[in-house]
């Protein structure tokens, strides 16, 4: 989530520097309740993109979605992906962007809120790549896990658990994590390993 990222990315759509989104989406994700969705996150959704830009059909839009799509977090709200949405629409207007270009990517942050399941070969690329730390190595995923507890601290020990485990059930119930052929054979297994293996500890 490096300023020499932004500015390409401004460059691949037209845009100015835009320097003040820039300094403010920084600000955003260094807030103190964060720990698993910081600039780290992000920051890893572009690498994990990059390695696949040729296979998808609009780079840009899907960078620009990973850049807004945690913009707004408050662990206890249920509007977060559509708050940053709203964020990420009113940053395009800013710039003129097209009303296809804006379209497509409040599709695609929305699409975060992984409740529905998607079709759209692009969509279905940020959402595996949103949801790689479940594929991570062992002990990566363990951090991963940790930090979403603090994420949530307020939240008593019995409540928590019980929530965490319906959602990580909920991925381990799919008949595939991951909707990409890709992306499935690289972290499908290891997923399953991780989300069977934290709901047995939790």
């Amino acid at each position: 989530m490096t300023y020499e990222n932004w500015q390409a990315l401004m460059q691949a759509f037209g845009f100015s520097e835009n320097v003040s989104t820039y300094d403010v989406l920084k600000a955003a994700h260094a807030e103190p309740h964060r720990y698993y969705h910081t600039s780290s996150h992000i920051s890893a959704c572009l690498r994990h993109l990059h390695s696949v830009r040729g296979e998808v059909d609009d780079w840009k839009s899907i960078a620009l979605a990973f850049w807004f799509h945690d913009a707004i977090y408050k662990p206890f709200s249920a509007t977060n992906e559509r708050d940053s949405t709203d964020w990420a629409i009113e940053f395009l207007e800013g710039n003129n962007a097209s009303a296809k270009d804006i379209n497509k990517i409040e599709d695609l942050i929305m699409a975060t809120c992984h409740d529905a399941k998607t079709t759209e070969k692009d969509a279905q690329i940020l959402v595996d790549i949103d949801l790689s730390i479940l594929g991570a190595m062992p002990e990566i995923y363990d951090v991963y896990e940790r930090n979403i507890r603090k994420e949530y601290r307020r939240v008593p020990k019995f409540i928590y658990r019980k929530k965490r485990k319906e959602i990580l059930q909920g991925f381990l119930d799919r008949s595939k994590v991951y909707g990409t052929d890709h992306f499935s054979r690289l972290w499908e297994a290891q997923a399953r390993e991780n989300l069977a293996r934290a709901i047995a500890f939790l």
